[in-house]
């Protein structure tokens, strides 16, 4: 890693203060320049800053934004788009935009459930990550260097091309970014086995508000602790992440079982909610709860997609089931065996016998489309009668979506504080509402939201409370937002503590040491908590 002293920072940054710009021409110019200043790297700066109404601009949103819903005129936009291939040039980045009053916003995989890595109502410039995406893995202690920028996918297809004994716990899209996914915790199917990507975060780089790299001895453990699960752009632009491997067996089981209204589907989701956090940590069982057409034209039924991966042979699941949810009626034809790796691309939705090759590609294997999402943590069971009422309102939607993870295990065993990431112990499961919707005006898009939000205030009375919960990493502004730089402790703690509960203190206490002037910002970042006798600096 390249970096520079504290003093080469100085003179640089008092360098840049006379550089001025007052229109979108000059600031342009001023940013190559600056740029250009700060890092040797940036010689071919043409091929690194991209502008407004450039082919190159243009195609980077395009292939990034997953959420379709903001790639409409009416969101505002970045000024200029940096693609950093080296560390210096981001910490140039930093500097620069600090210097001259410009947010930023720091792009991986561009899956933020709110735009917030790519959108800013303030003039900004989006730092995209896409150069820096290597994995690096090392098979003598079973760890791995991953830069931000790099996929789930490609992180599985790194370490399956290395060891079939080897895997890592994290999300389901492999198109998702490791940069985010890893700074909100990482939910996936080896939860229940071996807890959340954060669980196994050992070190990491980070360039601070300064422009200075950090690694864990040099950010100290406060830092680290906050950074693995408290929302990593809170505090930084964190380039790389080391993490510890852990082992999966050379066969593994997968089934996926559907069961609509009349088959059972309520009765078999309620039992479920009773056994799945209880089960042997080896088995993960997820729920997909959606309306499909029903048998007869005209006709519509709710499914629910009973879809499971086993550390194991199928014999082995097949007793398991048998001795705990017979109800579901598994049987061997069900089951397939296996490796670990085509688990992650039959979880991904990939047909069968695709190449694991696939996994390097950037496009997700579904269509793009304005989506809304939301998320709880259940704490205790739902009736049936409860659950028929969340089943009409399925109904009045064309794709609405309830994704059911079940926590327990390797999850009820950590503390809460132990990092960031904090629903552990006491949840049953995660729920993730989802909706989306072909193109469309605005009112299209209230409409499709209004029933999301109807559906999240229905769940109210039979999910977590004081607070109510949620998954940072399935971001809803709705819970809440700052206002600006000066947005108070006692305002984001609306929706802080939502996310975060009793952490969130924690981390806006970090925030206060490592950031006081807010720079790395945005509506629901971490706002700085400073200790009694300190001021804040800008």
């Amino acid at each position: 890693m390249k970096s520079y002293s504290s003093a080469t920072l100085t003179i640089l940054s008092l360098l840049l203060i006379s550089i001025p710009f007052t229109t979108s021409t000059s600031i342009h110019k001023t940013l190559h320049n600056c740029l250009s200043l700060y890092s040797p790297y940036f010689i071919q700066i043409s091929k690194l800053l991209h502008i407004p109404n450039t082919t190159s601009y243009s195609s980077l949103l395009q292939s990034s934004i997953q959420n379709q819903r903001f790639l409409s005129p009416k969101h505002p936009k970045a000024v200029a788009i940096i693609t950093p291939t080296y560390e210096s040039q981001v910490q140039a980045s930093i500097i620069c935009c600090k210097k001259h009053g410009l947010e930023i916003r720091v792009l991986s995989g561009g899956h933020d459930y709110e735009g917030l890595s790519y959108l800013s109502q303030n003039p900004f410039v989006i730092i995209s990550l896409f150069n820096m995406r290597s994995v690096r893995i090392n098979k003598e202690d079973n760890t791995a260097w991953v830069q931000s920028a790099a996929t789930l996918g490609e992180l599985y297809y790194g370490i399956a091309k290395e060891s079939s004994s080897l895997g890592f716990p994290a999300g389901i899209c492999p198109t998702v970014g490791i940069g985010g996914h890893f700074g909100g915790g990482g939910i996936g199917t080896l939860i229940r086995k071996y807890g959340v990507s954060a669980d196994h975060i050992v070190d990491a780089y980070l360039v601070d508000a300064n422009g200075r790299i950090l690694n864990r001895e040099s950010m100290g453990e406060s830092l680290f602790w906050a950074i693995r699960g408290g929302g990593g752009a809170s505090f930084g632009v964190i380039l790389s992440w080391k993490i510890k491997l852990v082992q999966v067996p050379s066969t593994v089981t997968v089934f996926t079982i559907h069961k609509n209204f009349e088959q059972g589907a309520t009765k078999l989701v309620n039992r479920w909610q009773y056994i799945a956090p209880k089960l042997n940590e080896n088995l993960f069982i997820r729920i997909i709860m959606q309306v499909l057409d029903g048998v007869k034209k005209g006709e519509r039924t709710i499914q629910a997609s009973f879809n499971s991966l086993f550390l194991g042979g199928a014999e082995k699941l097949h007793q398991v089931m048998e001795n705990s949810f017979p109800e579901l009626g598994l049987e061997p034809k069900d089951c397939v065996e296996m490796s670990w790796i085509e688990s992650v691309l039959y979880f991904a939705g990939y047909p069968n016998g695709v190449s694991v090759d696939v996994l390097m590609g950037r496009n997700p294997p579904y269509k793009k489309s304005p989506f809304k999402a939301k998320s709880d943590f259940v704490k205790e069971p739902i009736s049936e009668k409860e659950l028929e009422g969340i089943w009409d309102m399925l109904f009045e939607e064309d794709i609405g979506l309830l994704i059911m993870d079940p926590l327990g295990g390797r999850m009820s065993e950590i503390s809460e504080s132990e990092i960031a990431f904090p629903h552990r112990k006491g949840n049953l499961y995660e729920v993730q509402y989802l909706v989306k919707w072909e193109e469309g005006g605005g009112e299209v898009s209230r409409r499709h939201i209004d029933w999301i939000r109807r559906l999240y205030k229905y769940m109210g009375p039979y999910v977590s409370h004081s607070p109510r919960t949620a998954y940072i990493n399935y971001r809803d502004l709705d819970l809440g937002k700052n206002e600006g730089v000066n947005t108070s402790y006692s305002r984001a703690r609306v929706w802080g503590r939502k996310y975060f509960k009793t952490n969130f203190w924690r981390l806006a206490l970090v925030k206060g040491e490592v950031d006081p002037g807010n720079f790395f910002r945005d509506e629901q970042s971490i706002p700085p908590l400073l200790k009694w006798g300190k001021r804040r600096k800008e």
